[in-house]
């Protein structure tokens, strides 16, 4: 390379030309290390003692009076250990922890105020237990005001459990962290690093993103941090990237019908003032205007009753056809035929009735005796008259 051409190259600044080593600069050193607090070797408050007392205060829900009252008397010798001080009342339905005059750790109390809000969410007394510890965290992830539809809300929440709970305990094995889900909120506890992701795939999961996705790439994230190659190298090449594709589906074209081209634009619509001048409705009071209507609606009720009317009265009119008089025709006739045809039947009847007398006068079996009919009633009476 020429000379020309260094000089036209932009040169990079250095940043660091004024820096000094200090003596945390060294590889040996882990800054992300958390020293436990020993008060015997040193680590003593410079006074002795707190200057003031603290105390923390959370409620627990109803369900949960029994258990605290048996698990309480564990949860004093806990604590009594880190000289911090706690109060179950069951009136209020409060629990409070505050620190004594012994209290040496300061940071204990934001342990023990973390200890009462996992006991309160439903958290086992054992396993809270272990926030107190240096290496354990913990963090209540608040869901319920991710989703607004509720039915929604349920079925992400189911989600991120699994079927048997199947997807929550992956979670855990993958980010070390214990996780329990109870209403709205959801209780994390482990270490800052498995806390962090564990926090991603809650609000994934609520921003509709299954938790299937993030469990597969903490999984290959597992994996790759074996190897100590790869260890100061970008991960995002061999990580899956699950993104939202937004097909944009063609939609049908409205063909519009075109109209004989007019160059003056349309009319303006009438406004409801505009309206009632061209009606005169304007210049009348409320009450004339309460009467107009009234009017209007009854005759509207008035023609719709007489159209009802009208409806009902078509089914009784007669049939007004041409065949309609030789159906007439056509049943005199018939009705005529049977009269002549019942006539003959009751003479044929009679003279039948007749002979039998006649042939069956000395038979013992005639019933005739035993039948009431109308012509020997008539000749009783005429018997008696006589």
């Amino acid at each position: 390379m020429s000379d020309d051409e260094q000089d036209t190259q932009p040169q990079k600044k250095n940043h660091n030309k004024h820096r000094r080593d200090k003596p945390w600069d060294n590889d040996s050193i882990n800054h992300w290390e958390i020293k436990s607090w020993k008060a015997e070797e040193g680590d003593a408050l410079p006074g002795g003692s707190l200057l003031e007392e603290s105390s923390f205060a959370t409620l627990f829900p109803k369900y949960r009076e029994k258990y605290l009252r048996e698990v309480w008397p564990i949860v004093t010798r806990a604590l009594d250990k880190y000289s911090i001080k706690c109060e179950l009342n069951l009136v209020e339905g409060s629990m409070t922890v505050f620190t004594s005059k012994k209290t040496s750790d300061p940071y204990i109390i934001l342990k023990a105020r973390d200890l009462i809000k996992l006991l309160a969410r439903s958290i086992p007394c054992q396993q809270a237990l272990k926030v107190l510890n240096d290496d354990s965290h913990s963090e209540i992830i608040k869901i319920g005001g991710l989703v607004r539809n509720k039915e929604r809300f349920v079925k992400r929440r189911q989600r991120l459990i699994g079927p048997d709970g199947a997807t929550l305990k992956a979670l855990e094995l993958l980010t070390e962290c214990y996780i329990l889900v109870q209403g709205n909120t959801v209780a994390v506890m482990g270490s800052v690093k498995g806390i962090k992701r564990a926090r991603e795939v809650v609000i994934d999961c609520m921003n509709n993103i299954h938790p299937v996705y993030n469990i597969k790439r903490l999984m290959i994230m597992k994996e790759l941090a074996k190897d100590p190659k790869l260890a100061t190298e970008d991960w995002s090449r061999f990580l899956p990237s699950f993104k939202k594709k937004n097909v944009q589906r063609k939609k049908p074209k409205n063909k519009r019908i075109k109209g004989s081209y007019t160059p003056f634009p349309p009319a303006q619509m009438q406004s409801k003032v505009d309206q009632q001048l061209d009606s005169g409705e304007y210049f009348l009071s409320e009450r004339q205007r309460k009467a107009r209507k009234l009017e209007e609606k009854q005759q509207e009720s008035i023609k719709r009753s007489i159209e009802k009317r009208m409806d009902k009265e078509k089914d009784f009119e007669a049939p007004t056809s041409k065949s309609s008089p030789k159906v007439s025709t056509s049943s005199k006739s018939q009705s005529e035929s049977t009269n002549l045809d019942i006539d003959k039947l009751k003479e044929k009847f009679s003279a039948a009735g007749s002979k039998r007398k006649t042939s069956s006068s000395g038979n013992t079996n005639d019933m005739s005796d035993f039948i009431d009919t109308g012509k020997g009633k008539k000749k009783k009476k005429k018997r008696t008259k006589e």
